[in-house]
């Protein structure tokens, strides 16, 4: 066949198709075997319907066998006298419970599958059927039917079916095989650049595939993008291209009308949805913070260590590149290379902490990255041309929409351009060419709770792409636009992506300015941070933070209350990491050193963090309270050292702190004795310091500065 051979990986997915197959149980007596195998025969010709929208032939005729084997065990079931049945029938009955289980799933996943995605595996679910055909024939081959006493109607049908289950062939539709080859060309079209011409793509979809509705096609997407992601298939960037091809056929041929289930629909779902169970494993262990990607908050398989010297997971990592940033999403420093070095040591460690905690561990087969580059990542896959240009052609269709549509004709096109957004580079700069940004700014003041929440989310989406976000500042009004979204927003996950949206921009040192300059900004990043959900707080911290690192924004900060916000965010251990990293970075200003300091709950916020945090908050907590003597002078320097205990937790990190925490509980420690104030732990810190000297010089230590990289617990969510 001309197409291109589609998928290899559907062997793979056989096991899933045996899902709940079982033998039956041993101390079944004979008629009890008999009595299942024709439930489960009628359950298989009444329930299962050959419905399925191809494999028809392949589908009416399994059924029709399995009336026959039905026919066999009702006659059996019926006739039973109590007699044993023959040790070779009984084996030959088990060996059909589980063929019949196996032609139920069959049929049943011919039948909930979608259209595309049963004609690109044809030819393996084909295979499939006569697989089973083959089986039928060597059973009945084996069957000692002249043993069972049976009528001679039934005798004749099982005769019958024997020999057809004898010259049975591989069956392959040409309808569908013609179809295929079709859809394989429009491919190609791509490929070379050429959207497919309406009236061949009405004749595919429509005449051939039957999807007559928007609503069809959009569930034919969401059914292979759902694929997409189990990281099942070999050929990965050809099912890219077909759904590619799918989205654009939907707009293209269908428009954009929709009912209020579709544009609200994702949102009801969650809001009804039960909140999932917890599913870490026995005892419902939480693995450590340090064993988790900063990037995904998930457990790392493989862990790997960047240029700047920051591990994450290497799925998201190079997630992260591919998106095309070019900075480190911990540290914020540039990324000068893409060499990716594993983290043994680290993955030996989680793998003994799942072992111990009974939490399933599954490291790649390989993860040494070869040549030590960046491999694309699994769960993405490559793209090709193709996908890229039907993405584009899309793009361009929505952003029309968009601009003279109805109501809400703009609100799908604002959902579908979030949801186009939401991978890869290409489709990010491709919607931005086609002048999605201002009229995706003009949709965020409207009075449609779904148009503005889709609105902004699209704009998130679309600034992770470095380019992009100097056309979203600098297009007029876009800013606080998106500042009055954050204040006012119709729904709190329009708000929550305003914030992250702020944060995604004040990546670029320009643009941290421009924001907190914008009225409003900042009171309602600190509202957020103070009343928001946990994953609310996490933006409005991670915004609040990049705005910090800029000198210029201080005095800003401190008019807000901002200062006073983060304070409070040490008591929340979600945010404390984050907001004690920022403290550090705002104290080098005199001025909020000041206003910090005066801040009753601020130094205990930050020596119960020293105590309580993890390796990292722990660093960002004594830096901070280390620059609040700084800055403060001998007064601030007299209040931190009477916190209570700070000797003892200074001792402790002395010996067990990471090593920019080792290096500045000295520096505190020194400052305190400076100003002949006694800590607590006498002579204990006093060794304590003399052995922290004695390696930082063993260790070739040098004496620096506060240097402070927070962790940006959500790296742009793409949403």
């Amino acid at each position: 066949m001309a197409f291109s051979p589609f998928f290899s990986s559907f062997s793979r997915r056989r096991k899933s198709l045996a899902a709940g197959v079982f033998f039956p149980g041993r101390d079944l007596s004979d008629v009890d075997l008999v009595r299942t195998l024709a439930s489960l025969a009628g359950e298989v010709c009444s329930s299962v319907k050959a419905s399925a929208p191809f494999q028809r032939r392949n589908s009416r005729s399994l059924i029709s066998k399995v009336k026959i084997f039905l026919s066999l065990f009702e006659f059996l079931r019926d006739s039973f006298t109590g007699d044993r049945l023959p040790s070779s029938a009984t084996l030959c009955f088990k060996e059909i419970h589980i063929l019949l289980g196996r032609s139920k799933n069959l049929l049943v996943y011919c039948a909930q599958s979608s259209r595309i995605w049963l004609l690109l595996q044809s030819v393996q679910i084909s295979g499939q059927f006569h697989d089973l055909n083959q089986e039928i024939s060597t059973l009945l081959d084996v069957l000692p039917l002249g043993d069972l006493a049976l009528a001679a109607d039934v005798q004749e049908q099982i005769e019958l079916l024997q020999r057809q289950a004898r010259r049975s062939k591989l069956f392959l539709d040409p309808r569908e095989e013609a179809l295929l080859r079709r859809i394989d060309a429009f491919i190609d079209e791509l490929d070379k650049g050429r959207s497919p011409d309406l009236s061949e793509l009405r004749e595919v979809f429509v005449d051939g595939l039957a999807i007559r509705e928007a609503s069809a096609c959009k569930a034919e997407v969401d059914f292979l993008e759902q694929i997409c992601n189990e990281e099942e298939v070999a050929d990965i960037s050809f099912l890219h291209s077909v759904v590619a091809l799918a989205r654009y056929a939907r707009f293209s041929l269908f428009g954009f009308d929709a009912d209020a289930g579709e544009i609200y629909g994702d949102r009801r779902m969650l809001e009804e949805a039960p909140p999932p169970p917890p599913s870490m494993g026995p005892g419902d262990a939480v693995p450590p913070k340090e064993f988790c990607c900063p990037i995904s908050l998930d457990l790392m398989r493989d862990p790997v260590i960047v240029c700047t010297g920051q591990t994450y997971d290497r799925s998201s990592i190079v997630r992260w590149m591919n998106e095309g940033h070019s900075s480190c999403p911990n540290s914020g420093q540039p990324l000068r290379h893409s060499r990716l070095v594993p983290n043994r040591a680290l993955r030996s460690l989680i793998s003994q902490w799942c072992a111990a905690h009974g939490v399933i561990f599954d490291p790649p087969e390989s993860s040494d990255g070869g040549d030590g580059g960046c491999p694309e990542p699994a769960a993405s896959g490559p793209i090709s041309r193709a996908a890229v240009e039907a993405n584009r052609a899309t793009a361009k269709l929505l952003v029309a929409q968009l601009s003279w549509g109805g109501d809400a004709a703009k609100t799908v096109a604002a959902r579908e351009l979030r949801l186009l957004a939401k991978n890869g580079g290409e489709n990010r700069a491709s919607i931005a060419e086609a002048g999605a940004i201002p009229l995706l700014r003009r949709l965020l003041s409207s009075p449609d709770p779904a148009a503005q929440e889709n609105s902004v989310t699209a704009i998130l989406n679309l600034s992770i792409l470095e380019k992009n976000k100097s056309q979203i500042m600098a297009e007029p009004g876009c800013l606080s636009s998106i500042v009055e979204v954050l204040i006012s927003g119709r729904t709190t996950e329009a708000r929550e992506n305003a914030a992250a949206t702020l944060f995604s921009l004040s990546a670029v040192h320009d643009y941290k300015k421009m924001i907190s300059s914008e009225e409003g900004a900042v009171e309602a990043l600190m509202g957020l941070l103070r009343e928001g959900s946990q994953r609310g707080k996490k933006d409005a911290v991670t915004a609040l933070f990049n705005i910090s690192t800029h000198c210029d924004c201080c005095e800003r900060m401190i008019q807000s209350g901002a200062t006073s916000a983060l304070v409070a965010a040490l008591a929340e251990d979600a945010v404390a990491e984050e907001a004690a990293g920022a403290l550090a970075l705002l104290m080098r200003q005199p001025a909020a050193a000041a206003a910090i300091g005066g801040e009753e709950a601020a130094v205990p916020g930050l020596a119960g963090l020293m105590g309580r945090g993890t390796p990292r908050a722990k660093e960002y907590a004594v830096a901070a309270l280390l620059e609040l003597c700084r800055c403060g002078g001998a007064a601030m320097t007299e209040k931190v050292a009477r916190a209570p205990a700070l000797g003892a937790l200074l001792q402790t990190l002395l010996f067990t702190g990471t090593k920019r925490a080792r290096r500045k509980a000295a520096s505190l420690a020194k400052l305190c004795q400076r100003c002949h104030l006694a800590l607590d732990g006498g002579w204990a810190l006093e060794y304590a310091l003399s052995r922290s000297s004695s390696i930082r010089r063993s260790r070739n230590f040098g004496r620096g500065d506060v240097s402070v990289s927070v962790p940006v617990s959500i790296s742009v969510p793409v949403l």
